[in-house]
């Protein structure tokens, strides 16, 4: 008798005009998939790409409330609190990050003799009694936002990588650490 089940249910299955490797609902295993900006009847206003809900952050950036300009890195300078103490581990990896990024202009030891500083305007070096003078938060705001000539880093750089580039020059270059 059970013979008889398995013919049956193999005769059934070899049907002419079946279809092999059909589906019931294939929507519910793979979704239509839409470009980011292309129409998309299935959300409200009609659009793939949908705008942040207010007043939310994404994770893994924080706001940054400061613009570009002296007040403001005086501000920052005033408010902004390095979160690093210049431990010799932070130093190196400040260190690591300062060679990457600005010895190119601003030199290995902070005199604004970097190998390009002849093709541009020459940097400020941190010796400098008016650079001396920037508080830590000032330093972060001018890497973060670009100073008179100098870009903004915020792409290249995390905000934790920049407060280690803070905490090297503050520490080394400018001689503050223990």
């Amino acid at each position: 008798m059970k013979g008889g089940y398995l013919l049956l249910f193999l005769a059934l299955g070899c049907e002419p005009g079946s279809k092999p490797g059909s589906e019931y609902m294939p929507d519910m295993a793979r979704s239509p998939a839409y470009k980011a900006f292309a129409p998309n009847s299935a959300t409200r206003d009609g659009r793939t790409l949908q705008a942040p809900v207010a007043k939310t952050i994404a994770r893994g950036h924080l706001p940054f409330h400061y613009a570009r300009g002296q007040d403001e890195a005086a501000r920052a300078g005033r408010e902004l609190a390095n979160p690093y103490a210049p431990t010799p581990e932070i130093l190196d990896k400040g260190k690591g990050l300062y060679r990457i990024y600005c010895m190119v202009c601003h030199g290995a030891e902070g005199k604004g003799d970097g190998p390009i500083a002849g093709k541009i305007p020459t940097p400020p070096s941190y010796r400098s009694d008016r650079v001396m003078a920037f508080p830590p938060g000032r330093i972060f705001h001018i890497v973060t936002m670009g100073g008179e000539r100098m870009p903004s880093y915020a792409a290249q750089l995390t905000p934790d990588e920049r407060w280690l580039v803070v905490t090297y020059v503050k520490g080394s270059l400018q001689g503050g650490a223990p």
